[in-house]
């Protein structure tokens, strides 16, 4: 291969490299869970685990009775409580938790 055709092989490469970054970029990198934004996908997994170590520090909730799932900030709990005072107990833990916008309380009290 001469220099010239090695010069324009390299070029091609450089501009078809050049080419997939623009458009990785353009396209913000978004996830399959409703085409969020990679950022938004971890804030809302810091939130939930956020959420879960409260409940695990806590003595008046069961953290593995209740389900934590969060959605662009919005938190939802279900799963079942003892009693009213530990569903409130756990929606109270869960409010303050930095960047939770709302909170969903689907946990059931046990009869």
């Amino acid at each position: 291969m001469n220099t010239l055709n090695l010069r324009n092989t390299l070029a091609t490469a450089v501009l078809a490299v050049t080419a997939a970054v623009a458009l990785l970029s353009a396209t913000g990198c978004a996830v399959t869970r409703g085409q969020e934004p990679v950022g938004a996908y971890i804030d809302d997994s810091a939130i939930t685990t956020a959420v879960k170590a409260r409940f695990v520090e806590n003595t008046q909730v069961d953290a593995a009775a209740i389900s934590v799932e969060t959605m662009k900030g919005t938190v939802m709990l279900s799963g079942f409580a003892k009693n009213q005072k530990e569903k409130d107990t756990a929606q109270s833990l869960t409010w303050k938790v930095n960047g939770v916008k709302a909170v969903k309380n689907e946990i059931s009290v046990r009869p």
